[in-house]
């Protein structure tokens, strides 16, 4: 791989005629970058895409090509990519499902709005991966005739199907009315009965982790409820029976649908199994009585789960704030705190619920500014990055806290270019504050030069325009190859420098 070229491929200041020459010596991964290029013109984008196909796809899903830049014998893929666009012709479509590639076909079969004949083709595909791809994407009539597919990882698929009709994602779950599965991924290939080795040494061996078949597909048909408790299309009804099954992993899915009963949710609260209280505890459905009943749950992320409940009242969360580590993240429930609420949580005597209140970026200026001014260092990282704080109060903040808050001034939006040099020579250094200094808008070129002295940070300064132009060059043979990408990709790179990177066209 040339990393320089690649790099320049990405370049926003590449002259147009070195676009030009790029593309005559393209490879897929210069190829990559050049299509995502906002300048490049129609004809380049063609030329680009007969160069290499791989690019064509990603330019149609950028809306540079038409359907009549498109080849479908020489470009299937771009092909496929049309037709997921649904821009392209139709006729591609029958084309492409008699595709010799079992993977193209199955790319064709999760295409929307295909031909019914076409469908009907793909549904009668000797490859079961491609009916597979087919039954999760296609339409209602059709999922409910794949219901009653003999193969049981067809099934699986129309399971997770959110256009399947209820009543048969009913069906699949109970077997009622359904002939029996016949065959699965497990027994097609192996003798059973048969458990996958978790650690199986086979190269060849697609098999998922913990598949088995003693000859009714226990693996898939398990997989399948999971599928269904996941799809928000299966009747809730067909699934209250999952409360005692003896998978936490089926209880864990039930615990966390939205639709769950308050009774069905009661009984969970009770499940012998921590992760599945922890799910039910983060449903946004479950009542204040079962809240405030979870919220002495001691059992593994339960209480941690329930801080994020954004139904949670702010008093349980006051108490959760202080029995389990939630972190400095911005809490749902903090999230849609009225004024009042916002004012009574910035005068908490609690310094977890005011550093979770100062995540929230839109406080009003009085509060933002009381919160800088915080005795604990823990809210004032919190509120660092929160716009219209001033260079003072910045400043104020590293003179009382120091290294614990200098990364997180050194990423608010609006530090000053003075300020920014000043945290690149902190003593003791913080090595995460040099990081967020090389993307930060206003870096200044010594800030940078000392940001050039961390692994990271010298990975992000090697490509902000503020760099100067000869240290710029210099990186362009640095040791680190993502060095050597971003100082290429740096627009001030200097032209002439460009030039001479880009190989000339033969005949030029």
């Amino acid at each position: 791989m040339n990393h320089v070229l690649c790099g320049l491929a990405v370049n926003e200041a590449l002259p147009f005629e070195l676009v030009g020459r790029l593309i005559a010596v393209a490879d897929a991964d210069i190829a990559d970058g050049l299509a995502g290029r906002a300048d490049l013109t129609r004809e380049q984008a063609v030329d680009l895409a007969a160069r290499v196909e791989e690019s064509a796809v990603r330019l149609v899903y950028e809306g540079r090509l038409t359907a009549a830049d498109i080849n479908p014998l020489t470009q299937p893929q771009a092909a496929l990519a049309m037709l997921d666009e649904l821009a392209g012709d139709p006729g591609w479509a029958r084309l492409l499902a008699q595709d010799p590639d079992a993977g193209r076909r199955a790319k064709l079969a999760a295409c929307p709005g295909l031909p019914a004949d076409v469908r009907e083709t793909l549904a009668a595909d000797p490859d079961v991966q491609v009916v597979v791809e087919l039954a999760l994407w296609t339409t209602a009539d059709l999922a409910a005739r794949l219901a009653r597919h003999p193969h049981a990882e067809v099934r699986r698929a129309v399971a997770a199907n959110e256009a399947t009709p209820p009543q048969v994602l009913a069906m699949l779950i109970t077997g009622e009315g359904l002939p029996p599965a016949e065959r699965c991924l497990v027994c097609d290939g192996e003798e059973t009965p048969y458990t996958h080795d978790p650690y199986c040494p086979r190269l060849d061996c697609d098999l998922r982790s913990g598949a088995s078949c003693a000859g009714s597909h226990e693996s898939t048909l398990h997989e399948l409820a999971e599928q269904a408790l996941w799809n928000p299309a299966t009747p809730v009804g067909a699934l209250l029976g999952f409360t005692d099954h003896p998978s936490s992993l089926l209880r864990c899915r039930l615990a966390a649908r939205p639709d769950l009963p308050p009774e069905s949710a009661a009984r969970l609260t009770g499940d012998p199994i921590p992760g599945v209280r922890a799910d039910l505890a983060e449903n946004p459905t479950i009542d204040d009585a079962l809240i405030r009943v979870l919220a002495a749950d001691r059992g593994h992320d339960v209480q941690r789960r329930l801080a994020h409940n954004p139904h949670v009242p702010l008093d349980v969360l006051s108490d959760l704030a202080a029995a389990t580590k939630i972190g400095p993240s911005l809490l749902p429930r903090i999230a849609t705190a009225s004024p009042s609420e916002i004012e009574d949580l910035s005068r908490s005597s609690n310094p977890v619920m005011r550093m979770l209140l100062a995540e929230r970026r839109d406080l009003p200026a009085e509060t933002r500014n009381m919160l800088a001014y915080d005795p604990d260092a823990k809210v004032v990282k919190s509120i660092a990055r929160h716009p219209g704080l001033s260079e003072t109060q910045l400043r104020s903040m590293v003179e009382r806290h120091g290294a614990r808050v200098v990364a997180k001034v050194a990423a608010n939006p609006e530090t000053p270019p003075a300020l920014l040099e000043d945290l690149t020579r902190h003593i003791p250094p913080v090595q995460k504050a040099l990081r967020e200094i090389a993307r930060h808008p206003n870096a200044t070129g010594p800030a940078l030069l000392a940001c050039l002295t961390d692994r990271q940070a010298r990975r992000v300064a090697a490509g902000h325009p503020a760099l100067p132009p000869e240290v710029i060059v210099e990186l362009l043979a640095d040791d680190d190859w993502q060095v050597v990408e971003a100082a290429a990709a740096n627009p001030s790179l200097p032209p002439a420098v460009m030039a001479e990177l880009v190989p000339e066209l033969n005949g030029a």
